[in-house]
């Protein structure tokens, strides 16, 4: 038996050294006192060793051993191996403990061979230092099992590596594999890094990620990689880290690397793994069947595991019913194995025997978008009901053939599988089947995604947005709806663009018009400048310059404000302006001249900014609408605080006080919540001009009441900036909360990212040296 019974039926388990070495000994014909004389080892210490009593004994006793028992390279390996996992592990340290955003998944606990790789990994986390990180990269090709060799290996690892241990899927095989950018925010997240202090360029995120890594003890596992760029600025640069790289690719271009390739098993290691998988009787029971088998499925160990299961699951059913049919089927090679060869039949053989439904729920939940899907896009695709999709994803979990999300109703398919599975969407549905169920589950989504942005949108505060295709199902409160559009960021956004690109552009407009306030609480989210860029294109279609004027208009605050692309922004602003004069829309040309102005201003053009919002106050002020009086209070607040900033403090005042009658006598259909939050940046602007106009003492109560708003609403960005500007006051006036309101002013902006934070740095520094007089 394997992994602690009878060892005749094939090689003892890696973990239990006594009884491999023990299965050795007889092999060779040896007595226990021969080979004590040959290795120099005592009777006694070798009988402790077989007995259990000794679990790891030192690797140079290992040796000689295996010298001694005329062992070849790979069972020296291997004994080696479970020599070492009987070795007492260091004792987990007492230190920062990472998060769990990244834990390892599952290990398999039917593991099976792979002992020579895995005994070089247990060597690499021994020779890891805080001078000499580690890299250890897994190649080979489809289907060999390098991520389940790297997850085995990283759970047997990770008592060396107390700091943590992260596991990340690089998507690899995907269309558009995570980009290092991407792969960094999700690194540093796991270290507890928040959002908004995650830098925006690759460059910095990988070199504030190399700086955590310095001082830990990590184990990284990079699962999937597509090349050597996707995977250098990944690599900690210093520190007692390993990190593990599977791809399909050799990486021949990674430097100071531990390479890892791993092979097909061989016939007696797919045996093994087939007996750990159906159990031992049903092996000894036919021996050759098993072979046989193991022979049909190429030695692959993703093929083996598939037989496997599918045995599992009809336990009387013998190894060669199913060798009859597998071999039936054929092993012949397409564009599907990516250059494996025997896959296909064992996807094929697994795929063929599930019920009418699930086959169907597999095929079609290929269409979806991202890296996982939620059994109610699974539905949609498939034309199910939501709870019989949660019965066929399950059987599907179960066996094997998707893998469910550990904390939410998600799943996801192995990258083989995923495209297997389309090509099947081909075979059997064809492109108007496809089409149909693409063109159904785009609709439902951008009519869900467009109810539950509208739980933000100012215009249906306090009222339950109509529209939804589900309202029993629905998103009731804003947090429900945030949640569902978050996670369902790509389907939607997949929706959005099937529905462009076949030219429903009124359900475009539609949707990106009601994402329009929600995008404000996300303005990190680079994908708006394709939503607006989109939508924008779809008014131009529909034939409405006001519209275009409108998607214009947030296309270019998506350009200015989440990708940080002021000449872009610009172009998007003029363009806006000139739709917006074609339609005679004077609110939109007020907000086309302010996005401008911003550009502009973003890129030192400070004069022609100053014209602009001018302009913009002017043409705003002739209208009347709530949407003209919130668009001016915004335009009139930049408009003081940049006339400020070029020394004209009297005038930026005389703004600002503009600014303040209007939250004052307040906004027709507005509530006094919204109102109150223009109120508080007049308030936190007038105490900015009455501090530079030397007027300090009126300028504290301005300030403390602008603070004591944003916090009250909970907004940390703007909150924390007008901590700042208090602080700065209160140091001026020589008051005792100065400091203490300056330091938490810092810490929060450069938690938040802000560029203010090297303004709360210099001023607690003057603070500083005035305190002590030099």
């Amino acid at each position: 038996m394997i992994g602690g019974a009878d060892v005749r039926g094939g090689t003892p388990s890696t973990e239990d050294f006594g009884q491999r070495l023990r299965f050795l000994r007889a092999r060779a014909g040896l007595s226990q006192e021969a080979l004590s004389h040959a290795a120099g080892v005592s009777v006694r210490a070798l009988a402790d060793m077989e007995r259990g009593r000794t679990r790891g004994p030192q690797r140079r006793t290992v040796e000689a051993l295996a010298q001694a028992l005329g062992l070849d390279a790979d069972e020296a390996s291997g004994l080696e191996a479970a020599a070492a996992l009987g070795r007492p592990r260091p004792r987990t340290a007492e230190g920062p403990a990472v998060p769990v955003a990244l834990a390892l998944p599952r290990d398999i606990q039917d593991f099976t061979a792979r002992d020579a790789a895995l005994a070089r990994l247990l060597d690499l986390a021994q020779d890891a230092g805080p001078d000499r990180p580690v890299v250890g990269v897994v190649a080979g090709q489809p289907g060999l099992g390098k991520t389940a060799f790297a997850v085995h290996a990283a759970h047997r690892l990770a008592a060396y590596f107390p700091d943590g241990q992260l596991a990340l899927d690089l998507h690899g095989m995907a269309a558009e594999p995570t980009t290092p950018r991407d792969a960094l925010a999700r690194l540093l997240g796991a270290m507890g890094i928040a959002d908004a202090a995650i830098p925006a360029g690759t460059d910095d995120r990988a070199s504030l990620w190399r700086s955590l890594a310095a001082d830990r003890r990590l184990l990284l596992l990079l699962d999937n990689a597509t090349d050597e760029s996707q995977v250098g600025p990944l690599l900690p640069g210093t520190g007692a880290s390993l990190t593990i790289v599977t791809s399909r690719q050799a990486l021949a271009g990674l430097t100071s690397v531990h390479r890892c390739d791993l092979a097909l098993l061989r016939r007696e290691e797919s045996v093994e793994l087939l007996t750990r998988i159906v159990g031992p009787a049903r092996v000894r029971a036919e021996p050759q069947a098993a072979r046989d088998l193991a022979d049909l499925c190429g030695h692959l160990p993703l093929a083996v595991r598939i037989a496997g299961q599918r045995l599992l699951s009809r336990p009387h059913e013998r190894l060669g019913k199913l060798v009859a049919r597998l071999a039936a089927e054929g092993r012949r090679l397409d564009a599907l194995q990516a250059g494996s060869l025997r896959i296909r039949a064992a996807f094929a053989l697994s795929y063929r025997q599930l019920s009418t439904e699930s086959r169907t729920f597999l095929r079609r939940a290929a269409l979806a978008a991202g890296a996982d899907f939620s059994p109610e896009t699974g539905a949609l695709l498939a034309g199910l009901s939501y709870d019989e999709a949660v019965d066929c994803a399950e059987e599907l979990a179960d066996a094997g053939l998707l893998q469910s999300d550990p904390s939410a109703e998600r799943y996801r398919f192995h990258d083989l599988l995923r495209l297997y599975a389309a090509e099947q969407v081909e075979a059997e549905d064809g492109p108007a089947v496809r089409d149909t169920a693409l063109d159904r589950t785009t609709h439902w989504m951008l009519r869900r995604a467009t109810a539950a942005a509208l739980h933000f949108d100012v215009d249906h505060d306090g009222k339950a947005p109509s529209g939804d295709p589900d309202p029993d199902g629905a998103p009731a409160t804003r947090q429900d709806a945030r949640a569902w559009l978050e996670a369902e960021r790509a389907q939607w956004l997949a929706a959005l663009r099937r529905a462009h690109d076949t030219g429903r552009h009124r359900q475009v407009v539609d949707t990106a018009e009601a994402m329009h306030w929600f995008s404000d609480l996300n303005q990190h989210w680079e994908q708006w400048v394709e939503v607006f860029r989109r939508s924008s294109d779809s008014a131009r279609a529909l034939g409405s310059r006001r519209e275009e004027a409108v998607h214009l208009n947030y296309l270019a605050w998506a350009h200015n404000l989440c990708v940080h692309d002021p000449r872009a922004a610009l172009v998007s602003a003029d363009a806006a302006l000139a739709a917006a004069r074609d339609s005679a829309d004077v609110l939109q040309e007020g907000w086309a001249l302010g996005y401008g102005a911003g550009a502009l201003q973003r890129q030192g053009r400070t004069e022609e900014a100053h014209t602009r919002l001018r302009e913009a106050a002017c043409c705003l002020a002739s209208q009347d609408s709530p949407q003209a009086r919130l668009a001016e209070l915004t335009i009139l607040n930049t408009l003081g605080t940049l006339l400020r900033e070029i020394g004209r403090p009297a005038e930026a005042l005389d703004i600002h006080r503009r600014s303040e009658r209007i939250c004052r006598t307040g906004v027709p259909g507005r509530t006094d919540e919204l109102i109150a939050l223009y109120h508080a940046v007049a308030r936190q602007q007038i105490g900015n001009d009455l501090a530079a106009l030397g007027r300090r003492q009126e300028a504290e109560p301005q300030l403390r009441q602008a603070l004591a708003s944003f916090e009250t609403a909970q907004m940390p960005a703007w909150a924390e900036q007008a901590r700042l500007d208090l602080g700065r006051v209160l140091g001026a006036l020589g008051h005792p909360e100065a400091r203490r309101t300056l330091a938490a002013a810092h810490d929060a902006l450069a938690e938040l990212r802000s560029p203010r934070q090297d303004e709360a740095a210099t001023a607690l520094a003057a603070l500083d040296r005035a305190a002590t007089g030099s």
